[in-house]
């Protein structure tokens, strides 16, 4: 992961390195497969190279779908399109762009709900993406930025990277691939992180699925011809330079203990963690 902090927007490299990752399976424990889902978590080594044990476990998820009936640039249009968004994502609590970076990378701002005890969350990402004949791909990283600093409200999570991958297989299906190595901050026992990759991962691959089935006639009535993430000429963000952002590093923000409350609720939650 140590290029995608060699400069704040993704090089060839990066994107490289995401799509060995998006289809490995070395080094990967399968939580979850049914029904064409499957879920994997990384086997994350103990140590540091550098033998430091006291480095911070950072939870690294894949998903992946085989999708029968939605093609792969439907799928991907489903990831770019905020407006659409609305109406899909159950957990969004705020969705914006911020600026645009280049013709292919802008800046963004996500919310969410997530289950209770724990706070909600927020992230303010850099997105990247990439478009070849059969296959797409769009990469985020968290990033400072001046005007949206961390919330009272909402707890700051970290993007260390994390993305799609959705290949054609067919004129209307593709494999579609989600790969997340992220820091939600605050503190999160073993029950919640596998409720996270067994129930509620496969939950929110469903969900995007459901949202590609309805896209083609939601964007027919919805500006059909506007679609920036393909043509950038369209986009109407403000330009920004990319030397003004810096990557957001998980250890400068303050790490809200939640442990408190959930601790509580660990020992009904045995059986989830099994």
């Amino acid at each position: 992961m140590s290029r995608v902090l060699s400069g704040i927007i993704p090089d060839e490299a990066v994107f490289a390195d995401f799509r060995r990752q998006a289809l490995s399976t070395d080094n990967w424990y399968s939580k979850y497969d049914k029904n064409g889902m499957e879920v994997w978590v990384e086997v994350a080594p103990v140590t540091s190279p550098q033998g430091n044990k006291n480095v911070p476990k950072v939870h690294k998820i894949k998903c992946r779908m085989t999708i029968k009936d939605v093609s792969a640039a439907t799928m991907y249009d489903v990831l770019h399109d905020g407006q659409y968004r609305r109406k899909w994502d159950p957990t969004m609590l705020e969705s914006f762009d911020i600026a645009r970076l280049s013709p292919n990378a802008d800046m963004g701002y996500y919310s969410w709900l997530c289950p209770k005890p724990l706070k909600n969350r927020d992230v303010v990402t850099l997105r990247s993406w990439q478009v070849t004949d059969d296959e797409y791909v769009i990469i985020n990283c968290s990033v400072k930025h001046p005007k949206y600093p961390p919330r009272k409200d909402l707890v700051r999570a970290i993007s260390l990277l994390t993305g799609y991958l959705v290949k054609a297989i067919g004129p209307n299906s593709c494999s579609f691939t989600y790969l997340s190595q992220a820091d939600p901050k605050g503190s999160l026992p073993k029950w919640v992180v596998n409720k996270a990759s067994q129930v509620l991962a496969p939950r929110v691959l469903k969900c995007v699925h459901k949202a590609g089935q309805s896209y083609p006639e939601w964007k027919k009535q919805n500006s059909p011809d506007q679609k920036p993430w393909l043509y950038p000429e369209q986009s109407i963000l403000p330009m920004m330079d990319p030397s003004e952002l810096t990557i957001q590093r998980a250890d400068s923000l303050e790490n809200v203990d939640e442990s408190t409350q959930l601790d509580i609720q660990e020992g009904d939650k045995t059986e989830d963690s099994s």
